[in-house]
């Protein structure tokens, strides 16, 4: 028997079909690397271009 009892059948069904939002499995819960990576620098460029911007401003 399962640890979490569904509501009733219909959120059930819909949980398996579309997919639970939160996962509760420990390894579902990650973007697979490459992606992981891409939003890693894509976050970095933006907070690395914030702080030049802001440090160049006081720099006039």
């Amino acid at each position: 028997m399962s640890d979490k009892e569904p509501f009733n059948d219909v959120t059930d069904h819909m949980s398996k079909i579309e997919g639970s939002p939160i996962s509760t499995d420990q390894g579902n819960g990650s973007l697979p690397k490459p992606i992981r990576w891409i939003g890693i620098f894509i976050i970095g460029a933006f907070v690395l271009g914030a702080l030049f911007i802001l440090i160049g401003s006081f720099m006039n």
